[in-house]
C-alpha cells in the first residue's frame, strides 16, 4: 500500500498538502506536547552529545563504508533544497516498507503541487503548515526536509518572509557544490554557543544571509497533552536545539541507543571476536643479521672494562658501593615495623630508647653452690653463722645469704620453697615500678624571659651628681690615681706636670715637673707607704709626695734610700732592657727617690696589691714589652722570652699570691719565672691567662674586637671587665666560659677606660663621647647565680677637644665617688 507523505490527524483521511494550511494555534499545541518517554529518551541524547555526535553514529550504522564527517570528526548534516514530499511504501499498520519507485512524471507533478501550495501560503500569511501533527513514521531521510519545511511556514507566520534556498539538481551528487558545517543545520549560523541565550528572543539564530530565523511557535500544555494522545509517535520525538524543531527518532536511531546503553559496540555487523591476524612471525631467525667476521678486539679482554670492575670490586669491599641484595635488605628493615627493648639488654644496648636516661633493670645473680640442694659442707653454716643470721631477722639487707643453705640426699626430697611467689612478686615490682628518669616540663612565659632588673633607687649609693672639678693642668690629663685613705689624688698631664690635689678642698699641694709627656701615674696599693709612680717617656720614676703621716713620709724616704746588697747577677738581656739609679739632687728636692731607666716608652704602669711588686708597659720592646719590678730588692725581671704581638696593658689580681699581666703571644713561649704565679696577657684579638709557677697557659679569653684599651678585674678576682675601642665593654666570668658573659654596647665612641670600685657593686667606664657611666655589678658568691648587671647614670660633663673625651676613670677607696680626666684639662669627682 502507498502513501503520500502529508498532514493528517488520527481517525481522518490525509489531504493534499497543496490544499492544507495549519493555523498557528494548531501548530502551537502540536508542538508543545511532550510525554514522559521522551523526555528521557533527550535526557540521554543530550549526555551522549557530550562525547560524540548523534549522526556519526547513525551514519557508522547506516553506511559504515561511507564517512561523511569533517576534518574535526563532526557529522556534516546536509539538507535537501527542495520541498517535495516523498512517497514511501508501508503496511496496513504503518510500518516503513520502502520509497516508493515512481516515474518522473510523477516527480514533476508533486514539483508542480509544492509550487501550488506555496504560493497559497503566501497569500494567507496567518496559516501556517503543521509538519509534525503527522502520526506516520518517517525515515531519516524525510525528517530533516520536513524541519526545513517547518521553519519555512515558521517565518511566514512571524511576517518575515524567508529566502528559499536553490533547490539541488538531482542528477548531481548531493554535496557537490554545498559547503561543508559542523553544524547539524547549515541554516542556522551562530556556532557551537549555548542555544539558552536566544531563550528571550524570538528568533534562535541567523541564516547565511544575516536574517533572523524565528522560533517555531510553541504551544500550551493542552495542545501537548492532545498532540501526546493523538500522535503516536510522541514517544520518539525530540527537539533540535540548534532549530527548535521536532525530530522524530528512528527505528535504527533507537536499536543505536540501546546497544549504546548496554555497553556494546555501536555497529551491529562489528564483530568482537575476529581470529587473530599474525603480522610478525613468532619463529627466531637463526641466520645471522650481517655476516662480517668479527674484529680482533672483540676476542680480547677489555682494558676500560677491567679497570671499571676492578673499581667497583674496590667500592664494594670498602663499603662505598652496595649490592642489590643488600639495597633491598635496607629498604625492607627500613620498612617493616620497628621493635626496641624497653630494658637493657644481656649482650648490648638498645639503639632505641624510650626515655633519655633509663635506669636498667635490676637482676638477679646466678646462682652458686649454696644453693644447690646438695651443698659442698663448707658452704653449710654452722651453730655461729646460724645465730648471727637468725639474728638479722629485721634488717635481711645485712645478711651475706638471703637464704640459709640445706642438704638433701636427693632432688626428691627437696620440698617446695616457701618463699617462691613471695621472691616473684618483688622481682615484678623490680620489673615494672623500677623508677625512671623523670623529666619536668618547663612552661615559661614569653614575659620571663625578659629580664626583670631592680630599680636604680634600690641600688643606692651611687655617683649621680658632679661635686667638684680640679684644674691647674694645660693640656690633656691622661692618668689619675687615689691614695689608699682616699685623702689626696694625683694626677699625671701631657704638660708634663704630675699634680697632687687635697680631694675635699681641691686644692693643689704640690706640682712636679718632668722632662716628658706623663703617660701614667699609680699611687701604692700598700697604705704603709707613701709612693706614686710615674711613668714619663723611657723613665719610671719613684716620687715620695711628702703628704699625709710625717712617720710615714720618713719610712718611705728610708726605704728608697739605699739599695740592698744582692749576690744575684743580672743577665745581659735584663741589663740592656732596665737599670735602676738614684735620683739626681735636684729631683731630690722635688721629691723623686728612685729613677728606673728603661730603653723603649713605657705606656703604662700598675702596682700589686702588697705594694713590692709593680710591672711597666712598653708596646714597642717586642719580646720584652712587659717587665716586673721588686721595689723591696731593687731587682727586675722579663717572664717572657719571646713575644710577637702588641701589649696593650697589664693588670695584678688582686686576691690570690699572684698577678696578672696582658700581653700577646703567638706561639708557645718559655715563661721565665720563680716566685711570680700566674700573669694575664692580653692582644688585640685576646686574653691569655699564665700561671708561672707551672710555666703554662691557663685560660685563653677570646673578645672578637680589633682593639682593646684597658682592663679591669673584680676585687674578688672572678670576673674581668674589659673596655674596646669598638664601643662595646665586655664582661667575662673566669670561671664560666672563655667567651664574654655579658656585651655591653652602652656608649656611643670608643670607651677608654672601664674600673671597678674596691668595696660597692659599682663599676664604671669612660669614652670619646664625653660621658661616664655608672652600672651596678653584683656578684654573687652562689656559683649558680649569675652576675646583675645593671647601667644605672650616664654623667656627661667634660667638653671634647680634639675628637678626645674622658681618657681616664678612677674610684675613691672607700665612698662611692669617681674621678674622670678629659682632654678638656680637667678632673671631675662625681658623688
Amino acid at each position: 500500500m502507498t502513501k503520500k507523505l502529508s498532514l493528517k490527524r488520527k481517525g481522518k483521511e490525509p489531504e493534499p498538502p497543496s490544499e492544507v494550511a495549519a493555523s498557528p494555534e494548531a501548530s502551537d499545541n502540536e508542538e508543545e506536547e511532550v510525554s514522559i518517554a521522551v523526555g528521557h529518551i533527550v535526557a540521554l541524547l543530550s549526555h551522549l552529545c557530550m562525547f560524540l555526535s548523534l549522526q556519526d553514529l547513525l551514519q557508522a550504522v547506516k553506511d559504515p563504508g561511507e564517512d561523511t564527517t569533517d576534518d574535526e570528526g563532526i557529522d556534516e548534516v546536509y539538507h535537501s533544497d527542495s520541498s517535495e514530499d516523498l512517497e514511501f511504501e508501508s503496511d496496513e499498520e504503518g510500518n516503513y516498507l520502502g520509497r516508493k519507485q515512481g516515474s518522473e512524471e510523477e516527480e514533476d507533478e508533486e514539483d508542480e503541487d509544492e509550487d501550488d501550495e506555496d504560493a497559497e501560503e503566501d497569500d494567507d500569511s496567518e496559516e501556517e503548515e503543521d509538519s509534525q501533527s503527522e502520526p506516520t513514521e518517517e525515515s531519516p531521510s524525510t525528517s530533516k526536509p520536513r524541519q526545513a519545511d517547518d521553519k519555512a511556514s515558521s517565518s511566514k507566520a512571524s511576517n518575515k518572509p524567508e529566502k528559499e534556498l536553490p533547490k539541488r539538481d538531482p542528477s548531481k551528487p548531493e554535496y557537490q557544490d554545498s559547503d561543508t558545517s559542523d553544524e547539524e543545520d547549515i541554516r542556522n549560523t551562530v556556532g557551537n554557543i549555548p542555544m539558552h541565550w536566544y531563550d528571550e528572543y524570538k528568533h534562535i539564530g541567523y541564516d547565511w544571509d544575516a536574517k533572523k530565523i524565528v522560533k517555531p511557535p510553541q504551544g500550551d500544555q493542552i495542545d501537548e497533552f492532545l498532540r501526546k494522545i493523538e500522535d503516536p509517535n510522541f514517544w520518539r520525538t525530540v527537539k533540535d536545539p540548534q532549530t527548535g524543531q521536532d525530530v522524530i527518532i528512528t527505528d535504527e536511531d533507537i536499536e543505536l541507543i540501546k546497544r549504546i546503553v548496554a555497553g556494546r559496540v555501536p555497529n551491529k555487523d562489528h564483530n568482537e571476536y575476529e581470529p587473530w591476524v599474525e603480522w610478525f612471525t613468532s619463529e627466531v631467525e637463526k641466520m645471522p643479521i650481517k655476516n662480517v667476521p668479527d674484529h680482533k678486539r672483540s676476542f680480547l679482554p677489555s682494558v676500560s672494562e677491567k679497570k671499571r670492575v676492578s673499581r667497583m670490586v674496590h667500592a664494594l669491599k670498602m663499603g662505598w658501593m652496595k649490592t642489590t641484595e643488600e639495597v633491598e635488605r635496607e629498604k625492607q628493615a627500613k620498612r617493616g615495623p620497628k621493635f626496641y627493648m624497653l630494658w637493657e639488654t644481656d649482650t648490648s644496648r638498645e639503639h632505641m630508647r624510650r626515655i633519655h636516661d633509663p635506669v636498667s633493670a635490676p637482676k638477679r645473680d646466678l646462682p652458686g653452690h649454696a644453693e644447690s640442694y646438695n651443698p659442698p659442707p663448707e658452704y653449710l653454716f654452722d651453730e655461729k653463722e646460724t645465730k648471727e643470721w637468725l639474728k638479722l631477722k629485721d634488717e635481711p639487707h645485712k645478711r651475706k645469704l638471703h637464704f640459709m643453705p640445706q642438704k638433701f640426699r636427693s632432688l626428691r626430697e627437696v620440698p617446695a620453697y616457701s618463699r617462691y611467689l613471695r621472691e616473684r612478686f618483688l622481682r615484678c615490682l623490680d620489673l615494672y615500678l623500677c623508677p625512671r628518669a623523670k623529666r619536668v616540663k618547663l612552661n615559661i612565659d614569653a614575659e620571663y624571659l625578659i629580664p626583670k632588673l631592680p630599680s636604680p633607687r634600690d641600688l643606692q649609693p651611687f655617683p649621680t651628681v658632679e661635686s667638684m672639678v680640679y684644674r691647674g693642668h694645660t693640656d690633656l690629663v691622661r692618668s689619675v690615681s687615689v691614695e689608699p685613705k682616699g685623702e689626696y689624688l694625683v694626677s699625671g698631664s701631657d704638660d708634663k706636670t704630675v699634680k697632687i690635689w687635697e680631694i675635699a678642698t681641691g686644692r693643689c699641694i704640690r706640682t712636679i715637673e718632668t722632662e716628658d709627656v706623663v703617660r701614667c701615674v699609680a699611687w701604692c696599693p700598700n697604705a704603709k707607704l707613701s709612693i706614686i709612680a710615674v711613668a714619663t717617656g723611657n723613665r719610671l720614676l719613684l716620687v715620695n709626695p711628702k703628704v699625709g703621716d710625717k712617720v710615714l713620709v720618713k719610712k718611705t724616704d728610708d726605704l728608697l734610700a739605699e739599695a740592698p746588697t744582692s749576690d744575684v747577677i743580672e743577665s745581659e738581656r735584663i741589663k740592656t732592657a732596665v737599670q735602676w739609679s738614684t735620683a739626681e739632687p735636684n729631683e731630690q728636692e722635688k721629691g723623686v727617690r728612685v729613677v728606673i731607666n728603661h730603653f723603649k716608652p713605657i705606656r703604662q704602669v700598675t702596682w700589686h696589691g702588697r705594694g713590692d711588686y709593680l710591672a711597666t708597659v712598653m708596646p714597642e720592646g717586642a719580646n720584652r714589652s712587659a717587665l716586673i719590678h721588686q721595689l723591696s730588692k731593687r731587682r727586675s725581671q722579663i717572664p717572657f722570652s719571646k713575644s710577637k704581638g702588641l701589649i696593650q696593658c697589664v693588670l695584678f689580681h688582686p686576691v690570690k699570691p699572684c698577678f696578672f699581666v696582658a700581653v700577646s703571644l703567638t706561639q708557645n713561649s718559655k715563661i721565665q719565672g720563680t716566685y711570680i704565679d700566674s700573669i694575664l696577657l692580653q692582644t688585640q684579638h685576646n686574653i691569655r691567662i699564665y700561671d708561672l709557677v707551672k710555666q703554662e697557659l691557663v685560660k685563653k679569653l677570646l673578645t672578637n674586637s680589633k682593639w682593646i684599651s684597658g682592663m679591669s678585674i673584680h676585687p674578688k678576682g672572678d670576673n674581668l671587665l674589659v673596655s674596646t675601642y669598638d664601643k662595646k665593654m665586655l664582661w667575662f666570668d673566669l670561671d664560666l666560659s672563655t667567651k664574654p658573659y655579658q656585651t655591653m654596647r652602652l656608649h656611643r665612641n670608643a670607651v677608654r677606660s672601664v674600673a671597678f670600685h674596691l668595696r660597692y657593686p659599682l663599676f664604671a667606664s669612660g669614652s670619646d663621647d664625653q660621658a661616664v657611666i655608672v652600672s651596678h655589678g653584683m656578684v654573687y658568691n652562689d656559683l649558680l647565680q649569675n652576675p646583675l648587671i645593671v647601667p644605672l647614670k650616664k654623667l656627661q660633663t667634660h667638653e671634647k677637644r680634639d675628637e678626645f673625651g674622658v681618657l681616664d676613670v678612677n674610684w675613691h677607696p672607700v665612698q662611692p665617688w669617681i674621678f674622670s680626666t678629659g682632654a678638656d684639662c680637667t678632673i671631675r669627682l662625681y658623688t
